[in-house]
């Protein structure tokens, strides 16, 4: 069997500590825009708006840039995507505006590309079921289960993806500003009747069937694919789209859009697809930052905003920085949560009572803890038998679906965090990115990601996520590992546990939640991150958010902060601030 062939030498290449550009650069005190945050979106806004002829600067709290979508060398020689880990959303139009080819951002696709070992309790040889883009070979991988299954599929699929279509276009514009068409001048209503297009044609899109659509968009989940399909295995897989990262279960209402956000994507032209990023997430962070850089912009490490500055009149004029500096511009693009924009950074007495209300109430509750794993072999599952050469088989470059037998599992893990407890059979997302990328792990060896559910934010009986109690819950996933996959513990050389407080912490993530915020129904769209403020405004003129808590949403798509960039930039223009 192949080995792992350790090596030490660690290759922090990402950033400087300072100025992210080809020469040193020098802080200046004024700018047309400063953006709060150097997240992917934060990168994203800074790129359109340097390409609009705004000087625009970035100030990144940590040593390096990307927010969640980061390459970290945690273990020596392991390099990790260490909060996000997959990219299939990042949204066309940004990949070729900005030209990330060119700036180094290559991506290893999957197929197949999802793989549900399932554990046996009648003592028969253990099955699996794999997916991928071959429809044929995906009716007979179902058919193992149900035949009926494996002739609903392809229709199941179709039926999804002209949803799928319809919704598309809503991602890469702002909502429709129903505070102008309700309350503005007859020009500003006119105009703002235009940004009903996308929705007018989605309902184009769906015709008849936007009732069966409208159940899919607030039903549970569970309802919806038990209305398609029969066999727990497959509902299961699909199910896991629907909740992770939600503080939901199947049988929670609205979990089918959570679902549908993870299957919309794209890669390159191809739809559906989702890749590994060579050399982590981080490079497409890096991608996007060459990209704005290459148009003027400026971006800064270890450059904590601690303020934002807002003058007399209710216009945001600046920020202010943890020594004091203060860096005046034009406008404030925040790529930090609702939350921390809003009720940490911004005075509060500039904000409306109510609206601090809403902020507060916006839900921003995580299941999520994220274990990054080296080891010095692949998991050997006992559904599929490793390779006798060690070598990576089909199955290891898949999202690795485990504990998903039948939906009442994810119900029963979900019902233990909500009772404030670890879940005792918590649902495990399983990548092995070095099946396809060698250049993340010495050879032989392997980088794992475990994006696991449920773990509360607060433990019951006021205990704390200490680390006696991160690695109890850790050793229970491993636990569970191990047994499709026995092998796996002792080939562990060391693992990194980020619980929701983690997560909060480290990458400022408002309650550890991976989106800025629940993608739930009453947080979407018109309601994201609240009512009347869902087109990237504020109550503070000049203030815009650009994170992942504003519309479209989580994931490494990009579109709020290009959204937010253009939005901005037209009111710049107007002298609307």
């Amino acid at each position: 069997m192949q080995g792992c062939t350790m090596h030490c030498s660690i290759n922090y290449q990402w950033i400087s500590r300072r100025a992210y550009s080809k020469l040193p650069r020098q802080l200046k005190l004024k700018y047309d825009a400063v953006i709060v945050g150097g997240g992917h979106n934060g990168l994203v806004a800074a790129a359109y708006l340097q390409r609009s002829g705004v000087k625009t600067v970035v100030l990144e709290r940590r040593h390096l840039i990307g927010g969640a979508a980061v390459t970290e060398e945690i273990i020596p020689g392991f390099k990790f995507s260490r909060a996000s880990y997959l990219l299939s959303l990042l949204r066309p139009q940004i990949y070729n505006d900005l030209d990330l080819k060119k700036h180094g951002l290559k991506v290893y696709y999957r197929n197949p590309h999802s793989f549900t070992p399932i554990l046996e309790d009648n003592g028969q040889r253990p099955r699996s079921l794999i997916l991928g883009l071959d429809m044929a070979e995906n009716q007979r991988q179902i058919a193992k289960f149900s035949e009926k299954d494996a002739k609903a599929y392809p229709e199941y699929e179709e039926f999804m993806n002209r949803l799928v279509d319809a919704i598309d276009p809503l991602l890469d514009a702002a909502p429709v500003d129903t505070t102008s068409i309700a309350q503005g001048t007859l020009f500003q209503r006119l105009k703002s009747l235009q940004t009903l297009r996308p929705i007018v044609k989605a309902g184009i899109t769906l015709g008849s069937q936007i009732p069966k659509y409208y159940e899919v968009l607030t039903a549970p989940i569970s309802k919806v694919l038990d209305q398609w399909f029969e066999s727990e295995p497959l509902k299961c897989t699909l199910a896991t789209d629907a909740v992770i990262g939600a503080m939901a279960s199947p049988a929670t209402p609205g979990s089918g859009y959570v679902l549908l956000h993870h299957v919309m994507g794209e890669l390159e032209g191809r739809k559906g697809s989702w890749g590994y990023v060579e050399g982590g997430m981080g490079m497409v962070s890096n991608a996007i930052a060459k990209s704005a850089v290459a148009a003027g912009a400026e971006i800064y490490t270890d450059m904590l905003v601690e303020q934002i500055l807002v003058d007399s009149s209710g216009k945001a004029t600046g920020v202010v920085l943890e020594d004091g500096t203060e860096v005046l511009s034009k406008m404030v693009l925040s790529n930090a949560t609702p939350h921390h924009t809003y009720l940490k950074l911004t005075p509060r007495e500039k904000l409306p009572e109510d609206f601090l209300t809403r902020i507060s109430q916006f839900d921003a509750k995580s299941p999520v803890t994220k274990i990054n794993v080296a080891v010095d072999r692949l998991p050997n599952f006992l559904s599929i038998p490793n390779a006798s050469d060690g070598k990576p088989l089909p199955h290891h470059q898949c999202s690795i679906h485990l504990n998903s037998e039948r939906m009442q599992l994810l119900n029963e893990a979900f019902e233990d965090a909500c009772r404030g407890v670890p879940s005792s059979r918590p649902m495990i997302e399983l990548c092995i990115p070095s099946a396809l990328d060698p250049t993340i792990a010495p050879p032989g060896c392997h980088v794992i990601s475990l994006f696991t559910q449920y773990t509360p934010y607060n433990l019951c009986d006021g205990r704390q996520w200490n680390e006696k109690e991160k690695n109890l819950y850790a050793d229970t996933v491993f636990d569970w590992i191990e047994k499709y996959a026995p092998g796996f513990k002792s080939s562990v050389i060391g693992r990194d546990i980020l619980t929701p407080p983690d997560l909060e912490r480290i990458f400022g993530l408002s309650g550890g939640n991976i989106f800025h915020g629940s993608m739930s129904l009453d947080q979407l769209y018109f309601g994201r991150p609240i009512p009347h403020f869902s087109n990237y405004s504020s109550p503070i003129r000049g203030l815009y958010l650009c994170g992942s808590g504003a519309h479209p949403g989580g994931g490494v798509m990009g579109a709020a902060g290009r959204n937010a960039a253009l939005v901005a930039v037209q009111n710049l223009k107007r002298s609307v601030f």
